[in-house]
């Protein structure tokens, strides 16, 4: 069984910073894509960032030149570094972890909150 455990969130005032990680444990053959999505209440899930197992990147366009995304390999965790935080960034941020551990699944973290707020 594959599990991915997130850190970092918390209450920042805008322009601070953040780094989220992720990492993932168990049975895991594998790692190819990790990413983070994020949900502000009332609001439809978004995809922030991805990036690939060769570390190919890819942002959404709100936060790119704010976000960073990486990974390492070595120790199975993503991290996603939030940077000139704003309030509209606000939000739960949520893992995810495509995994083979026999066949290929989407695993999720359990998701970590945000607040951006002075």
């Amino acid at each position: 069984q594959v599990q991915l455990v997130e850190s970092g969130g918390g209450l920042v005032q805008p322009g601070g910073s953040l780094r989220l990680s992720c990492a993932a444990s168990g049975s895991i053959v594998s790692i190819y894509t990790m990413g983070w999505y994020r949900q502000a209440p009332g609001s439809q899930r978004e995809l922030v960032a991805h990036i690939t197992r060769g570390s190919s990147t890819n942002y959404a366009d709100s936060v790119k030149g704010r976000f960073t995304i990486s990974r390492d390999n070595a120790k199975n965790t993503a991290y996603l570094q939030i940077n000139n935080l704003k309030p509209e960034d606000t939000a739960v941020y949520y893992c995810f972890a495509n995994i083979r551990d026999g066949v290929i699944k989407t695993s999720w973290g359990q998701g970590t909150q945000v607040t951006v707020s002075s």
